[in-house]
């Protein structure tokens, strides 16, 4: 059999190739930045073309840098940014439109007449969510009612829908010559369409929606194998075996496969996943109910997530937008600067607030602001924000689950700041553990590929190759700690009902 495994990431801000072994150590990346594109307030597009080059280039790349080629590699994994939509025409295999990345905040209005007849929990019993435009629901009605001709050809059965899962695998497959149009649980659990207990196309939601059912994906496990790769690929003929929406895929690359286990992404903004098993859990707090995985015909598993907006992002909007430093790493030698946030909180609600608030009226707020203040507090107070906000949706975890978190895994970009790190343990009381393999989201998806063509055995198997790298242990003492969250979620009451009808 070969000897690896090649895992795609296609995430909001680049995509990735990355080749793993049978131990999940990392044998070559390949990765590229793609353009953010921001036509006006509120507005966060990807060109989904470039998406598909670059998917293309990065492969190359993993191939080239470990000096592989195709026979060594026994199966594809797919991760993604999960509720991004491209709508494309599958004739041409051009989209239509931009992708709608899933910060996007357009379809507000369509968002607002939905929740017209029933609130917006209107679908949250059938689907787990709250009618939000970080769905992708949504943004297919807006490509619909505002692309010229969209809706024609989308009744006509001439247009498909894809999060960036679906729009690499069919691409991957083939595109227009047979190209695979499907997806997996947990990304179609994305989209407020898919019933949670049938796994299917809710056509009473999609009605609601006008949304023709022709443009949507096949729902698939996470580990299966989907097709292979087209003859015209790099990759031809191997099997494309596993997707995984990019949270799911962490949880899951963390081995958190069993019920009460957990961990926190820390990317483009925060993710918090509790596995809650075979059990639907309705969240009384604020969380989504989501698809954990499903592998092949076993029963799929469910799990509570707090979906965070801006964490990563922000320190991307100092750096990008104020210029406070040319490289994000720098922002942690900034915040060492001053030994605290001089009394200044910021809460990015640059997309509003999601979890555990949900409230689209919400905007950014910088508070507490004294002539002492300067960038350095600033910086610290920026990082201090990711870990104020992993705090509340660890405290609603916590209210639905029934069970205290007695410690926290975590991955993603940020956590190589051993800053945040450790004020992300203080502010929770308890200790924050990173991996040896930081890259958990790739790592997931290559696990789902891997299992579903025998190159890993068992889920067991995948647990022994989980091992810790670092741990920060809570050392602010209780007082502050509950100073510091009461300054916080004052602060955060500053940005509530800022958008109102003269307001975009």
């Amino acid at each position: 059999m070969a000897d690896y495994i090649l895992a795609i990431d296609q995430g909001t801000t680049s995509s990735r190739a990355i080749i793993f072994d049978k131990a999940g150590s990392i044998i070559s990346t390949g990765q590229l930045e793609h353009e953010q594109i921001f036509p006006q307030a509120g507005w966060v597009e990807h060109n989904a073309t470039q998406i598909w080059d670059n998917t293309r280039e990065v492969i190359g790349q993993a191939l080239g840098k470990a000096n592989l080629t195709r026979h060594d590699i026994a199966a594809v994994g797919i991760t993604n940014q999960r509720e991004t939509a491209v709508v494309w025409d599958k004739t041409t295999g051009r989209p239509v439109y931009n992708a709608i990345v899933w910060q996007d905040t357009r379809t507000q209005p369509i968002v607002d007449r939905l929740a017209a007849d029933g609130g917006v929990e209107r679908f949250k019993q059938q689907v787990g969510l709250p009618l939000a435009t970080y769905f992708s629901g949504t943004k297919i009605v807006w490509i619909l009612e505002n692309v010229p001709g969209a809706r024609e050809k989308a009744e006509a059965g001439d247009l498909l829908f894809g999060t960036t899962d679906s729009w690499v695998l069919w691409n991957l497959t083939g595109g227009v010559d047979g190209g695979v149009h499907a997806t997996d649980v947990t990304n179609a659990s994305r989209t407020m369409f898919m019933d949670l207990e049938t796994l299917a196309w809710d056509d009473d939601i999609l009605a609601a929606f006008g949304v023709p059912k022709s443009m949507l994906p096949e729902i698939k496990s996470s580990s299966e194998v989907y097709g292979h790769a087209h003859s015209s690929s790099l990759l031809r003929e191997v099997p494309v075996a596993g997707i995984l929406g990019d949270q799911q895929a962490a949880t899951f690359g963390q081995a958190a496969f069993d019920a009460g286990e957990s961990k926190n992404t820390y990317g483009t903004g925060n993710f918090l996943i509790f596995n809650t098993g075979e059990e639907i859990v309705h969240s009384k707090n604020g969380l989504l109910t989501t698809l954990g995985y499903k592998l092949g015909d076993a029963a799929p598993h469910y799990a509570l997530e707090g979906s965070i907006a801006v964490t990563g992002s922000l320190i991307q909007w100092l750096r990008d937008n104020l210029g406070l430093f040319s490289s994000a790493p720098e922002v942690e030698a900034l915040a060492k600067t001053v030994e605290d946030n001089g009394g200044a909180y910021f809460v990015p609600a640059f997309s509003g607030l999601f979890a555990p608030y949900w409230r689209p009226d919400a905007r950014g707020a910088l508070v507490g602001l004294t002539r002492y203040v300067n960038k350095g507090h600033i910086a610290r107070a920026a990082l201090e924000a990711t870990a104020f906000q992993t705090r509340e949706v660890l405290e609603a975890v916590n209210a639905d689950s029934g069970v205290d978190l007695t410690e926290l895994k975590v991955d993603g970009g940020m956590i190589a700041n051993n800053t945040l790190m450790q004020f992300q343990a203080d502010i929770l009381g308890v200790p924050v553990v990173r991996p040896v393999v930081a890259e958990t989201t790739a790592l997931g998806a290559a696990y789902a590929a891997g299992l579903a063509v025998g190159f890993w055995s068992s889920l067991d198997e995948l647990r022994a190759n989980w091992q810790e790298d670092s741990r920060w242990e809570p050392s602010m003492d209780e007082a502050e700690r509950d100073r510091q969250i009461r300054l916080w979620k004052k602060a955060v009451t500053k940005t509530f009902d800022w958008v109102d009808a003269d307001v975009k």
